[in-house]
């Protein structure tokens, strides 16, 4: 079947599959090092208390089946060993279908802990993980050429994520019509990263070029991918030149890495492939038939990136096999961080001026101010991700912050480990805990030389009053 598979993307096919394997190896890490703390039957949102309120056909999941921490640790490192597999082409030494249903190992097992992971796994690149995951699936192994319609889907996903992108951030923010959008973008992002302060301190008029070549790359050459070769070779190629820049300017999680991994597939790499046989027809029906249902499911994706109410990161089903994306519709020009400290004084007795507050570090958001960023992506720090988010209005964080605080009042160990230093060791916790809200900037050349600090802060609020841990207090 000649006008089934696309031979001359072989090569194509073995990068994508390799380099994805890599991805997934990365969010099941995240996964096992995190969950525990987060999700875990002592965290600080338990799967245990999802499941039992949110029905099956909503959130599908094995671990409804057994929400614990041993069955959730098992699923990790099993995601974690698949990937290192795939990653070494232990697909290619499988029968076709075994294949298949190798890659859809991961899948599921990501899929699981996503539907169960609430607020710390609603991030965008999670679905795209998923929709990706999904189609690599199909892709096939060594026994057959490449699938064309798997190949097209590929392709329609990383146009709907670079389209998306683009046109929510000429719906929403007027900076970006402007070209002004990147005047504070990179100094008040989620996580900025080592080179984040040199980007910062760039010329305006190189701002206004990272604005307009991100708009020309988000809403033109997504167009390029549906052209002949090598037409849509080049697109591709700015596509990840453009990614990579964005992982020299900050840590956005696995999200660069995995746009980079889905624009390699559109690239047809020089080399010719091995003769194969023809795609078996047990093979070609369920293809196309999973092919047609996709394209059915991205009606509702188009209805939304055409919609002048525009939503950014939304799964239209709860596989997640075709989701709408976007990022940054709108950019904040100030920086507030979270900063959260404890005391051993007891807050009734001591004047308020002589109480001895100790901050607690994270690993990857702002902190200390002689603290220089350090780059994680493609790692995702979860918890420093959602402070950022607490920062910008306490609403974002009314399900788990106050779940924090009762643990940094416990001593608990798995949420000490998601941080970066502790000022109390677990067995001699805080009495007191409290958040006091701060504007950051980066400082300038001149105080950077005279102060050796990375940020200049300045005290806004309180942001939540020393609280203690009641006697009867239970961590759940």
């Amino acid at each position: 079947m000649d006008w089934f598979t696309a031979p001359e993307y072989w090569l194509s096919r073995l990068v994508f599959q390799r380099a994805l394997a890599c991805v997934y190896l990365v969010a099941f890490l995240t996964t096992a090092l995190q969950f525990r703390a987060l999700v875990g039957e002592r965290g600080m949102l338990p799967a245990r208390r999802f499941v039992e309120r949110v029905p099956w056909r909503r959130a599908p999941s094995l671990f409804r089946l057994r929400p614990t921490d041993g069955f959730l640790a098992g699923c990790a490192w099993t995601g974690c060993a698949v990937s290192v597999a795939l990653a070494a082409g232990a697909d290619s030494l499988l029968p076709l279908w075994g294949a298949v249903l190798l890659w859809l190992v991961p899948w599921a097992l990501y899929l699981s802990v996503v539907n169960v992971g609430q607020t710390w796994y609603g991030f965008g690149w999670e679905s795209l993980l998923l929709e990706v995951g999904f189609l690599a699936a199909f892709l096939g192994n060594d026994e057959v050429a490449p699938p064309v319609v798997v190949l097209f889907l590929l392709r329609w996903t990383l146009f709907r994520v670079e389209f998306g992108a683009g046109l929510i951030k000429m719906r929403g923010d007027a900076c970006w019509r402007n070209l002004t959008c990147l005047f504070h973008h990179h100094e008040t992002q989620p996580m900025p990263g080592p080179l984040s302060r040199y980007f910062h301190q760039l010329p305006a008029p190189v701002h206004r070029l990272e604005a307009a070549a991100n708009h020309v790359t988000q809403l033109g050459v997504p167009f390029l991918l549906f052209a002949p070769q090598p037409v849509a070779s080049a697109g591709a190629a700015v596509m990840v030149a453009t990614q990579l820049w964005l992982v020299l300017s900050g840590n956005f999680s696995w999200l660069n890495w995995l746009t980079v991994v889905l624009a390699l597939s559109a690239v047809r790499f020089p080399g010719s492939a091995p003769d194969t046989a023809p795609a078996p027809l047990g093979y070609v029906v369920p293809v196309l038939a999973v092919s047609a249902l996709l394209l059915a499911l991205s009606a509702r994706p188009v209805r939304n990136m055409v919609s002048r109410r525009q939503v950014m990161n939304r799964s239209f089903d709860p596989l997640h096999l075709v989701n709408s994306y976007g990022a940054f519709g709108s950019v904040s020009r100030v920086r507030h961080e979270v900063v959260v400290e404890g005391t051993e004084d007891d807050v009734r007795e001591v004047d308020a001026g002589a109480v001895r507050w100790r901050e607690y570090e994270f690993r990857g958001k702002p902190g200390d101010p002689a603290r220089a960023p350090r780059q994680f992506a493609p790692y995702h720090l979860r918890l420093d991700w959602m402070m950022w988010f607490a920062a910008l209005s306490p609403a974002y964080a009314e399900p788990w912050f106050g779940a924090l605080v009762d643990r940094l009042l416990a001593g608990d160990r798995d949420t000490l480990r998601l941080l970066r230093a502790a000022p109390f060791p677990p067995e001699r916790p805080p009495r007191y805990v409290r958040a006091v809200l701060y504007r950051y900037r980066f400082t300038t050349r001149r105080e950077k030389r005279e102060t050796g600090a990375h940020w200049q802060r300045t005290y806004v609020r309180e942001y939540l009053a020393p609280t203690r841990r009641l006697p009867t207090a239970r961590t759940p």
